[in-house]
């Protein structure tokens, strides 16, 4: 079982797997989606949000934290200049992993895509905030000239539903008495 155990060790001593996810996050952070392992997009997720995190504060001890973990300045620098700014108003969930059909060539890996999930650009955020609504509440009314053309449809009564009737097997005959009962 792996009660409190929080890393993905990756097969990797923890230096070089500290090394791995710094360079991960920081090629997120630079080029907005990288392709990767399945289980390594997910492990460098995790430390791109708590990233993200560390931006949204933008103060000098959280940009020294962040140098300290990414170790590339100009990664840092993007980080708290355009993408901790993109989600002031988000409370997480910062990055997304999408599962891609491929397989890597040399050992059969599953690969992953690593992005930074936002609303489609041009959305307006009422339309956004809308989007948690359930269904009923979401949808489009109804054109008035369309309302009344099923109008008579919806007054009638529907369908009675048609039960089934299973038929009964026959139960086998019973066997004829015999001479060996006798």
């Amino acid at each position: 079982m792996r009660h409190r155990v929080n890393t993905r060790k990756l097969n990797r001593s923890s230096s070089h797997r500290k090394a791995l996810l710094a360079n991960l996050v920081s090629s997120l952070v630079l080029d907005d989606r990288i392709e990767t392992t399945l289980t390594k997009a997910k492990a460098a997720a995790r430390l791109a949000d708590r990233m993200v995190t560390l931006a949204k504060k933008n103060t000098l001890a959280s940009r020294r934290r962040a140098v300290s973990i990414l170790r590339r300045r100009e990664a840092v620098k993007k980080l708290f200049d355009e993408i901790g700014p993109r989600f002031t108003e988000r409370q997480g969930g910062y990055t997304r992993v999408l599962k891609l059909a491929s397989f890597r060539r040399g050992d059969g890996a599953r690969t992953a895509l690593l992005l930074f999930s936002e609303e489609a650009p041009g959305v307006a955020p009422e339309k956004a905030k809308a989007k948690g609504k359930t269904k009923a509440k979401a949808q489009p009314e109804v054109a008035p000239e369309l309302k009344e053309e099923n109008a008579p449809a919806a007054e009638t009564a529907p369908a009675p539903k048609v039960r089934r009737v299973r038929k009964k097997k026959a139960k086998p005959s019973e066997p004829e008495k015999g001479g060996a009962e006798e």
